[in-house]
């Protein structure tokens, strides 16, 4: 697979606006895709989020995002959840460079009124040393060519009410990308190589 830099990224988003749902949900959220360049390659960050009772995606790996304030537009929302989770300054530190399509939230297998809308980011900088609040276990930068490698598919075993599902999911690292995350990453995956 070819290289993806960061004005391949930035054509295919502005080539294809994101999708909103069909009909909004009673709450948003919204999670920052952020990317880096490093020598020739871009780095997506990840975060496994804490071990914590209550949290319907306790313990998985997500892009740093949550649930927005009153009065905050989705963009604010991913900007100040980075900034809380990670210590990163994504309006000082980033150019916007779009958003993907709108989805609803699934938490334990289940549909809930909730959706969320990743927007994608590119540092101007090095990123530095990351600082991961207590809702956060630890931060990871991952290769785009490592992630979009269908070699790292691998099924999911999800235990479900007595069943075992398996569902697709992304290996790397020692970390399993599923759920949510996983399709967030093949959507993006899908507008970067359609867009070369």
């Amino acid at each position: 697979m070819r290289r993806i830099d960061i004005e391949t990224v930035r054509r295919a988003l502005r080539a294809r606006p994101p999708l909103p749902l069909p009909e909004p949900l009673p709450q948003r959220a919204s999670v920052a895709l952020v990317l880096h360049s490093i020598e020739a390659d871009l780095e997506a960050l990840f975060i496994q989020r804490a071990e914590r009772p209550g949290d319907p995606w306790s313990g998985q790996v997500a892009f740093p995002g949550g649930r927005a304030e009153p009065g905050e537009s989705p963009v604010e929302t991913a900007t100040r959840e980075t900034n809380e989770e990670v210590g990163l300054d994504l309006s000082t530190s980033a150019e916007l460079l779009g958003g993907l399509d709108e989805l609803q939230a699934v938490g334990r297998n289940v549909r809930i009124g909730l959706s969320i809308q990743p927007w994608v980011f590119a540092l101007r900088r090095e990123p530095g040393a990351l600082q991961c609040s207590e809702e956060v276990a630890s931060a990871h930068w991952l290769r785009l060519q490592d992630l979009f490698d269908p070699a790292r598919e691998r099924p999911f075993l999800y235990p479900y009410e007595g069943a075992t599902l398996e569902l697709p999911s992304v290996h790397l690292g020692g970390l399993v990308i599923w759920g949510l995350t996983y399709h967030m990453l093949r959507s993006f995956a899908q507008v970067v190589t359609e867009a070369r």
